[in-house]
């Protein structure tokens, strides 16, 4: 695909300065940002983006499915680009943090399931929720 930028413009999608803020700040995200996170990560790129601006401008990329909108059940909606490799996610109920992991068994596991139950898995989506078995504090 190129870069989020370069796909962006590919398809047509008018790039402001600021769109092109929030949108650089989703393709450097090592996280899964949420809107307060954009804003705060933009609003350094650009000093003049409004909060509403990211809310329009990630609007517009999830309904362009250039973007996922992730919800594990705490109210804070999170992003991240949609072309990524499958994965499925770990979330820390102490922290909130989110861990992408991949595992081929339990990609297996599903689809023979699906099978077992007469279908052909045409997709899914795994969320984990936990809390680490030691304290990193001793």
């Amino acid at each position: 695909m190129g870069t989020l930028l370069q796909h962006c413009e590919k398809i047509g999608l008018r790039l402001t300065d600021q769109r092109r803020a929030v949108v650089s700040v989703l393709e450097n995200a090592r996280d899964h940002p949420n809107i307060q996170d954009l804003y705060e990560r933009a609003s350094q790129v650009d000093p003049n983006l409004s909060i509403a601006t990211v809310y329009r401008t990630v609007k517009l990329l999830e309904e362009l499915d250039i973007l996922t909108k992730l919800e594990f059940g705490d109210g804070v909606a999170r992003y991240e680009i949609a072309d990524k490799n499958h994965h499925d996610h770990l979330i820390d109920l102490k922290t909130g943090k989110v861990i992408e992991f991949y595992d081929e068994e339990i990609e297996r596991l599903q689809k023979k399931q699906a099978q077992k139950l007469g279908y052909r898995l045409m997709g899914h989506r795994l969320e984990l929720y936990g809390t680490p078995l030691k304290d990193k504090n001793g």
